[in-house]
């Protein structure tokens, strides 16, 4: 018999704590500034990460990370995650993928064919994307609000 799945909330939360110190660490002036791209760049392709400023509340901010590769095909859509930051607990999760909110887990098999842990293996995603563009991104210009 197969075990459903029970979300690790240690885990889940030690990586969203992780994700908002890369965040602020990408985006120091997140208060101020509305847009940052990263540039990244590999021996044969390159690729840049936005993050874009959505909504600013006294306790929450919601971010839009999005990323493109020079090479992109017609035929795929570009990854888009949308985060919210919680910055009286210091945490950073994805709350959205490609427009549709997510679930803390999903039964499997699913209408939409997600992964029971889709919303942890997303943050994980996040993660390494913001990782990378912290050890080998380059800032293209930030652009200042008002």
């Amino acid at each position: 018999m197969k075990r459903k799945y029970i979300p690790d909330l240690r885990k889940q939360t030690a990586q969203c704590e992780a994700n908002y110190m890369r965040l602020m660490k990408l985006m120091p002036d997140l208060d101020s500034v509305d847009e940052r791209c990263y540039q990244v760049a590999w021996p044969d392709h390159q690729a840049s990460l936005r993050l874009a400023v959505e909504e600013r509340f006294t306790y929450t901010t919601t971010v839009k990370v999005s990323q493109q590769h020079d090479h992109d095909s017609p035929w795929l859509c570009a990854h888009e995650l949308v985060v919210r930051l919680y910055h009286d607990a210091s945490t950073a999760e994805v709350v959205c993928s490609r427009h549709k909110q997510l679930a803390g887990a999903y039964t499997y098999p699913n209408k939409c064919m997600r992964h029971p842990d889709e919303k942890i293996q997303l943050n994980e995603y996040l993660g390494e994307w913001l990782t990378h563009c912290i050890s080998h991104g380059h800032v293209m210009e930030p652009v200042f609000v008002g």
